[in-house]
């Protein structure tokens, strides 16, 4: 039998979860609280199932609406808020006690309230209204997650870079992949690239690895993800970077839950020095949780109206959903001699309200070669100014991972 046909078809308790009076009819002791506040409008059934499926918990009533102060005593919170409480609702996830997990069951959801609340702080979202079914296997996760046992701090904690593009086509993949190259030959097997652009991901063709292992066969391992072996997983390119490729079947941009990719970027922050992750061009709360979770963002732009417009509203984005401290590295793509006659540099960054960080020359010839051949620009371009540009890239991601150890030797 399923855990779902379990969950549906286990007996239910005969009495009541909750008296009228709003206390526990059973008076469970020395039992974990699961508060639940009563405008999630679940009905006494729900409860019910609720209740048998985890007996190691006691549900009790938490107040009727978030607000209440009763909330504050419950290590796990359900509990409901609309479209019109998102600000209280931001404000309660900022507030609540430390370790507290809260599952906001949510009126008028849609894509960007969900990925707001999770980015502060949600451990779960869930469209209203929400059943016996859907909360309980919302709780199994969160549960399963809140009772793991703590791991030791690893000795060796990597650091995570996300790329991102301002509008399709500026080149945050060929610049992933020249740049992880580059790093992977200086430090091999301590590296890592990984393909998150789940529908249209490239890295894989432009380092000439069809066969590598992919985002998919990682979630189909079996194995939890945070606990996989990304290290003698991943397939090893040439230049000594391991790569996880996107998927060779396109997937809905959904498929992967905000907690999946907290496990992801876990386990490979565990098991390597650097890890460089090429996202998609689309907002999800997975990928804000990917960006939450790195340590450096790369923008990508180029200097065209429409790139520079998509760039400020990325960056615009990242401030809205508080990322603004978090550190971008903004780079001008394929920039060729004659744009600045077209549109100024300094326009673009008064515009932009910053200044680029660096500037990449144009050279299609070089980098579609590269591409299409899976290797190195430097390899067959040495001492041009394309090379030297991805060179000072490569150094300026890489500063602190060739510092961190001794680089292993070539297997």
């Amino acid at each position: 039998m399923d855990w779902l046909t379990h969950v549906l078809t286990r007996p239910k308790p005969a009495e009541p979860l909750f008296s009228p009076s709003g206390v526990s009819a059973r008076e469970p002791r020395n039992l974990p609280a699961i508060g639940i506040t009563y405008d999630t409008y679940l009905d006494e059934d729900a409860l019910a199932v609720l209740s048998a499926e985890f007996p190691d918990y006691a549900f009790a009533p938490a107040g009727v609406s978030w607000g209440a102060a009763a909330a504050g005593r419950f290590a796990t919170l359900i509990t409901a808020a609309g479209p019109d409480d998102l600000n209280i609702a931001i404000e309660l996830l900022q507030t609540r006690p430390a370790g507290q997990q809260v599952i906001v069951v949510l009126k008028g959801a849609d894509m960007e309230k969900t990925r707001l609340l999770f980015g502060h702080g949600a451990a779960d979202v869930l469209p209203y209204p929400a059943s016996e079914t859907s909360i309980a296997l919302s709780l199994e996760r969160v549960l399963r997650q809140q009772s793991a046992p703590k791991a030791a701090a690893p000795v060796r904690s990597g650091e995570v870079i996300a790329f991102l593009n301002a509008g399709g086509g500026a080149g945050s993949t060929s610049l992933c992949v020249q740049a992880g190259a580059r790093l992977g030959a200086q430090s091999p097997d301590r590296v890592a690239i990984a393909d998150l652009d789940i529908q249209f991901g490239m890295v894989g063709l432009y380092l000439d690895m069809p066969s590598a292992v992919t985002l998919t066969d990682i979630f189909s391992a079996g194995a939890g993800l945070a606990e996989t072996p990304f290290a003698e997983a991943l397939s090893r390119h040439a230049s000594g970077a391991r790569l996880m490729a996107s998927p060779t079947s396109m997937m809905g941009l959904d498929s992967i839950t905000p907690v999946q990719a907290d496990a992801l970027v876990h386990g490979l922050r565990r098991d390597f020095a650097l890890t460089l992750i090429d996202l998609p061009n689309s907002w999800t709360a997975w990928t804000h949780r990917v960006l939450s979770q790195a340590d450096r963002i790369v923008l990508v732009a180029q200097l065209t109206l429409p790139r520079i417009q998509a760039a400020r509203r990325q960056l615009a984005t990242l401030a809205a959903q508080g990322l603004e401290r978090k550190p971008v590295l903004l780079v001008c793509n394929a920039l060729s001699p004659d744009q600045p006659d077209r549109l100024p540099i300094k326009w673009a960054e008064k515009s932009l309200g910053r200044e680029f960080d660096l500037m990449i020359p144009e050279d299609r010839k070089a980098m579609e070669a590269a591409a299409n051949e899976g290797f190195v620009v430097s390899k067959k371009t040495h001492g041009s100014k394309l090379e030297k540009a991805l060179a000072e890239l490569a150094a300026t991601l890489g500063a602190p991972v060739t510092a961190q150890v001794q680089p292993q030797r070539t297997r």
